[in-house]
């Protein structure tokens, strides 16, 4: 059971009212996610409403390698409610589903495009390191430029603050979905 329960219409305030139709009425399409829980302080729900529109649905980063440093993220933080929603999400922006496979059982997947392999080691190694290597760096700047790889790192960034938001407000994996095994 989640620990921030979903608030009625009827027991939100007006500010919390304000943002949950804007949620509700933008890109996402509904209220769901961390928004149930992050409804506790409306403006912070609101500046994440704005940030996470940006970094999913209007960032330079192509649908499959966000979606692939999307998974990374989940898998590191062990978020199972955003792997979940996530995973379908990377299946139909065209990541091969042994890319997942691969990830959700903690093993570096076996076939990666030379673009997924950046992506892979730029976030792996962020996430794992605290750092990015030169060498990565290098390479996935003279690959992608400089405004796709702060993308990135900002994507990896609020992906693992929505991730600690699910996780410590254990947010149940949506129906048909599963936890991730541990590793």
């Amino acid at each position: 059971m989640p620990r921030f329960k979903p608030l009625s219409q009827h027991d939100m305030t007006l500010d919390q009212q304000r943002v949950a139709q804007a949620v509700a009425s933008g890109p996402r399409g509904g209220l769901r996610g961390p928004f149930h829980a992050l409804l506790r302080s409306p403006e912070l729900a609101d500046r994440v409403r704005h940030l996470g529109d940006y970094v999913r649905f209007e960032s330079k980063v192509p649908g499959a390698l966000r979606e692939l440093a999307i998974l990374l993220v989940a898998r590191f933080w062990s978020a199972h409610y955003e792997w979940n929603a996530h995973r379908k999400h990377a299946a139909a922006a065209g990541l091969d589903p042994t890319i997942a496979d691969a990830i959700e059982v903690g093993k570096r997947p076996a076939e990666l495009s030379a673009d997924e392999t950046l992506v892979y080691d730029l976030v792996t190694e962020l996430l794992r390191d605290k750092d990015i290597s030169d060498r990565t760096f290098a390479a996935a700047t003279a690959r992608f430029g400089e405004q796709m790889v702060i993308e990135l790192i900002g994507t990896a960034g609020y992906y693992g603050f929505v991730s600690l938001v699910l996780n410590a407000n254990r947010t149940p994996v949506a129906e048909g979905g599963k936890p991730l095994p541990a590793i």
